[in-house]
């Protein structure tokens, strides 16, 4: 069947990973596999494993390493030596890296060739094509035709468009085994590697897994569906196969993370996923996964079923803004009705569990501050709703203008965004647009409106003032 949909190239060498003289680079900042600042800095790029998952079965076999794992510029000089090929999937986040290890890699190595794909080459391929390091640049997915590239990349034009699958049911199993280890002893201990560290979302160790590629959505801070085409979703016999084998090869599972952009949607695959998960699995694991704030209005009895039947114990909802006019401003399609909706609900279903002696099921929310056009009033709803909501993880961040979105597309031509290639990283206190009044945000997270904030609230659920440390990555 494998071969079926990706037919082997003819093998060029032969052996393990030590033998081979291509090198598949993954990016982030330095030091985040040795001395982490947070869990999510250790996460695994499933772009990655899946790619070098088609490449090994093909008999392509790939040398790896992190920059993650690395703490110096210098260090990841030294271990680029000797290849004669640089794959690198990158994103607009690790763009930076991605551009600064080209370079390194072409002046140790004049005669290797560059292969890079990932998002970023298909939201902003004028900055791609302005670094001539950059040999191959493949827009879009890669599964089809990674194979090919890597075997004869001198038969492919420089910049190529990708060929993805139809489902992700023709997908192979990602071996795990294929991505970085933490580099410390400290690290190590912790990591369940190739599970991944909890991050306070549930148990060590954690199953990251996809079920669903793109988001459907339009939201114009969102570059998502700029990249690739939505194609079908994972069978969930499929999806409940592989965590029980990774609990038996590499658990015991904790809990798990399901990355997909948005897992509640399709009510028909929502609705085998409550019959069959808690059937099938060797056990209910509990989960962190995404949904909306209309789709749970649309679908009030389905949500509370997969929070009761299948421990949806962390609920993640891009609530982003508590004012109807932020809220069109990034054509989010929810209103502040359809947030208070969601947050009830959520309220209503974990008081009633936690009077059963059970765990409540926790919002991990999505906020974003500073966008073009909010007022203060709009600000100061905004932290009214995170007040307002009893259990709750807040994620807050500000507006970040990526390319490929169109909001983002906007201020970049017009001048305003403060993001570029040496500088798109995404650290919380960032300063990323031209024009916002980023000292009063900084004093709002500080508490310093709290009494403006809290002016209409019946009910203050969180009596917490500061919310600095919530500030989290665009």
């Amino acid at each position: 069947m494998f071969n079926l949909l990706w037919p082997k190239a003819k093998k060029q060498d032969s052996g393990d990973g030590s033998q081979s003289k291509r090198l598949w680079l993954d990016l982030g900042d330095l030091g985040d596999l040795v001395n982490p600042n947070g869990p999510h800095e250790q996460w695994q790029d499933h772009g990655l494993g899946l790619l070098r998952t088609i490449l090994h079965k093909n008999g392509l076999m790939t040398d790896m390493f992190s920059t993650r794992q690395c703490t110096s510029w210098e260090e990841v000089e030294r271990r680029m030596k000797g290849y004669d090929m640089l794959i690198m999937n990158v994103r607009s986040y690790t763009y930076p890296v991605a551009y600064r290890s080209a370079k390194i890699f072409k002046k140790i190595n004049p005669k290797g060739i560059i292969l890079a794909g990932g998002m970023h080459a298909t939201v902003a391929l004028d900055e791609m094509l302005s670094v001539p390091e950059f040999d191959k640049i493949c827009q879009g997915p890669g599964e089809n035709v990674i194979v090919n590239l890597v075997s004869n990349p001198d038969s492919f034009p420089r910049v190529i468009l990708g060929v993805g699958s139809k489902s992700m049911a023709e997908w192979p199993e990602i071996d795990r085994t294929l991505w970085p280890k933490p580099a410390s002893k400290k690290l190590a201990k912790n990591f369940n590697w190739p599970l991944e560290p909890e991050c306070s979302w549930g148990p060590p160790g954690v199953a990251t897994i996809l079920t669903s590629r793109v988001c459907p959505w339009q939201c114009v801070f969102c570059n998502e569906n700029s990249y690739i085409p939505n194609m079908g979703r994972r069978p969930v016999e499929m999806m409940i196969e592989e965590l029980n084998r990774l609990h038996v090869d590499h658990g015991p599972i904790g809990s798990v993370v399901i990355h997909d952009s948005m897992f509640f949607q399709n009510p028909t695959w929502l609705e085998e996923w409550v019959d069959k998960y808690p059937r099938m699995a060797k056990q209910v694991w509990p989960y962190w996964a995404a949904g909306r704030a209309d789709t749970v209005r649309q679908w009030p009895e389905l949500f509370e079923a997969v929070i009761r039947k299948t421990r949806w114990d962390t609920v993640s909802i891009g609530f982003e803004s508590g004012s109807d006019r932020v809220l069109r401003i990034i054509n989010k399609e929810c209103t502040e009705e359809d947030n208070y909706f969601a947050i009830d609900l959520l309220t209503k279903i974990g008081d009633d569990m936690e009077a059963k002696g059970q765990k409540a099921p926790v919002f991990w929310s999505n906020i974003m501050l500073g966008i073009p056009g909010e007022t203060r009033e709009d600000a100061f709803k905004t932290m009214r709703m995170v007040k307002y909501t009893k259990r709750i993880l807040p994620s807050i961040s500000f507006y970040a203008p990526y390319p490929g979105s169109a909001l983002g597309n906007q201020l970049i031509a017009e001048g305003k965004s403060r993001m570029t290639k040496e500088n798109y990283h995404r650290f919380p206190d960032d300063e990323k647009v031209v024009g916002i009044d980023y000292p009063f945000y900084r004093e709002l997270l500080a508490g310093k409106y709290d009494a403006e904030v809290n002016k209409g609230l019946v009910t203050v659920r969180q009596d917490r003032k500061n919310y600095w440390s919530a500030l989290a990555k665009a």
